[in-house]
């Protein structure tokens, strides 16, 4: 039996923009209002998912969200026609308006939690939508990502789905991007690593003090109670409150793991030997590699900056590591340097692959948080929908999908426009049939 780790990267949606909406991500703060380009972001993410391919990595791609979400409105009291919910929101409620137009599902790492089927009682694949209830146009996603996954990974045999958290914050769960998998090998059990920025029934306890903590302790125990996971294979981490503070909202922009490497700033997290030293006991006694990155090599603000812990580490068809990292990297002198000389240090990662996916990167999101981890047996790589798997046919299709339907360049006030709700919902109708996932979308099921 083979065993891979699939990436699953969210495809760009028509109303890719730029709303400063993420409080706590520096980046997303300091592009608000700019001017977009749907078109360009969706064709970046798909030239890393090709190039992915290209290096032999199986390469999946998840739907993005309806945008502008009018149920949503409608539920707030707005009515009418779609011109009329489009004309009042921007009038009276504009940042509501704004928060119901995001793209951010294209964000993956943030979709769900994943446990592989060696990690789980009862040896499936479980997925736990992120419920992500500290930013409102976030929440607005848990269900429909809910219906994208099993149409996705639509084999009660291998894969098992739960229900989202309860919407509440004391059970704020941020999905993958706060969460990582350290094996030997994808099909042996490994040591989840689940992190949290605070306690939410125990307020006396550490916790950020300018920028919120979205991830909560709770959160992590409920989704490995659900995914049947052992307590001995299972890590709690509490992220370093002062990091959070300086604009590191996710753990996956101050650290990342795969196999046995964990790649970590030495400000990441709270008690950071101790637990080092749970992993290491419950890995075992093989290989495993902490590499620390020293504030004076790479501070914090340039790790945040260069996004150099939001990279993705693949291991390639021959066993080396690869880091995949956005160009802001190459162009960082600090960073730049620092990766020139891991590659040298005899640790697995052996190369460093640069990518533009800066339509991503200017709403604080690097290639990290463009991809949703699976790992999966070859039996179970056969039972997911073949059609979300990028192959050159595929990349093909969607790229001409994306030149048919998306526009060169979006402004906020282009929000308001109903005729991006119909060019959005055409598209979205034809992807679903590219896709075959049927009707996730509300409007296909009015």
């Amino acid at each position: 039996m083979k065993h891979f780790e699939v990436n699953f990267d969210g495809l760009v949606g028509p109303t890719h923009n730029y709303a400063g909406l993420s409080y706590g991500n520096v980046a997303s703060l300091n592009n608000a209002s700019a001017a977009s380009s749907p078109k360009q972001a969706a064709k970046q993410g798909l030239q890393k998912m090709k190039a992915l391919t290209d290096m032999g990595m199986i390469q999946g791609v998840l739907a993005p969200q309806e945008r502008p979400d009018l149920d949503t409105l409608r539920r707030l009291g707005f009515t009418g026609s779609d011109q009329r919910v489009l004309e009042e929101a921007a009038k009276k409620a504009p940042e509501v308006l704004l928060a119901c137009c995001s793209a951010s599902s294209m964000w993956t790492a943030n979709a769900a939690t994943v446990s592989p089927s060696a990690d789980t009682a009862d040896g499936r694949v479980h997925f736990t939508p992120a419920n992500l209830t500290n930013k409102f146009h976030r929440s607005l996603e848990p269900q429909v990502t809910g219906r994208i996954l099993k149409a996705t990974f639509n084999n009660d045999k291998y894969f098992a789905h739960h229900t989202h958290l309860p919407d509440n914050e004391h059970f704020g769960d941020e999905g993958a991007a706060n969460h990582t998998r350290l094996c030997r090998d994808y099909g042996h059990a490994g040591v989840e690593v689940f992190v949290f920025g605070r306690y939410a029934f125990n307020t006396s306890k550490p916790a950020p003090k300018r920028f919120p903590a979205r991830h909560t302790y709770e959160a992590c125990q409920a989704v490995a109670r659900l995914h049947g996971l052992s307590d001995d294979t299972v890590v709690y981490i509490q992220q370093n409150p002062d990091v959070i503070d300086q604009g590191v909202f996710h753990n996956d922009v101050i650290s990342v793991g795969n196999q046995n490497v964990l790649f970590y700033h030495e400000q990441a997290f709270a008690d950071t030997q101790a637990k080092l030293d749970e992993i290491q006991r419950k890995f075992g006694h093989s290989d495993l590699h902490f590499i620390k990155v020293a504030t004076d090599q790479v501070s914090v603000q340039e790790a945040v900056k260069t996004y150099l812990f939001n990279t993705q580490i693949i291991t390639l068809p021959d066993g080396n590591m690869a880091i995949i990292a956005p160009t802001e990297c190459q162009e960082s002198e600090s960073v730049s340097r620092y990766l020139d000389e891991l590659v040298t240090l005899g640790t697995p990662i052996k190369n460093v692959h640069y990518f533009d996916v800066k339509q991503s990167m200017r709403n604080g999101g690097g290639p990290a948080c463009l991809r949703l981890r699976v790992a999966m047996t070859d039996q179970e790589v056969d039972a997911v929908n073949p059609n979300t798997l990028i192959n050159d046919a595929q990349f093909e299709r969607l790229n001409q999908w994306v030149d048919k339907h998306y526009r060169d360049q979006l402004n906020v006030d282009d929000l308001r426009d109903p005729q991006l709700v119909m060019e959005s919902r055409t598209a979205l109708d034809e992807l679903t049939q590219i896709l075959k996932l049927g009707s996730v979308y509300p409007f296909q099921q009015d």
